[in-house]
């Protein structure tokens, strides 16, 4: 009998560098199975279609999560984003152990499924620091990177409140070799 595989999930604040930690997860961990989420946005200017994200129109999200073939999903700043349920599944019941990369709320609402998940919430050093590194990315208005930062507290707050594993990201090499020791020793 295969034991079941276990999931790990990266969360945190906006530019706190969860996808940089993800990157170097990804390539340093091959044998982690990776979840392409839903989003019904369009992509960003690097991101590829299958990769980042699966981009889909809204009324196909919505047949599917109307269909409970979400595990989790959200509105985000009017994006939704989900994580179709039937692939992680079918990967964990193989004994992969799989890799998902979400929101807080995202988190928030897997753990109740999957108590047992491995949840790492990645915070920037500073609220200077996250403004900077928002503002270096360049897709969010002067709007939009302060209303992450207004809720950046909060997110963490919920985060060391629902038992996650919290990683400061002030030098992405000590970060990653953060959460691959999480990831190792599970």
């Amino acid at each position: 009998m295969v034991s079941r595989g276990v999931l790990f999930v990266i969360s945190g604040t906006g530019g706190a560098g969860k996808g940089t930690i993800v990157e170097r997860i990804r390539a340093d961990h091959k044998d982690l199975w990776w979840s392409v989420s839903w989003a019904t946005r369009p992509a960003r200017d690097g991101e590829r279609e299958g990769e980042h994200y699966s981009f889909r129109g809204r009324d196909e999200f919505i047949a599917l999560r109307d269909a409970d073939g979400f595990l989790e999903w959200a509105d985000v700043y009017g994006v939704l984003k989900g994580t179709p349920r039937a692939p992680l599944e079918a990967a964990l019941a193989r004994g992969e152990n799989a890799l998902l990369e979400m929101d807080i709320q995202g988190a928030l609402h897997l753990q109740q499924s999957y108590p047992n998940a491995q949840i790492v919430f990645v915070v920037a050093p500073s609220a200077t620091v996250q403004a900077e590194r928002l503002r270096a990315r360049g897709t969010d208005d002067e709007e939009g990177i302060q209303r992450r930062l207004d809720e950046a507290a909060q997110e963490q707050r919920a985060a060391v409140a629902g038992g996650f594993h919290i990683v400061t990201n002030d030098d992405i090499d000590r970060a990653v070799a953060e959460v691959a020791a999480i990831i190792e020793g599970s």
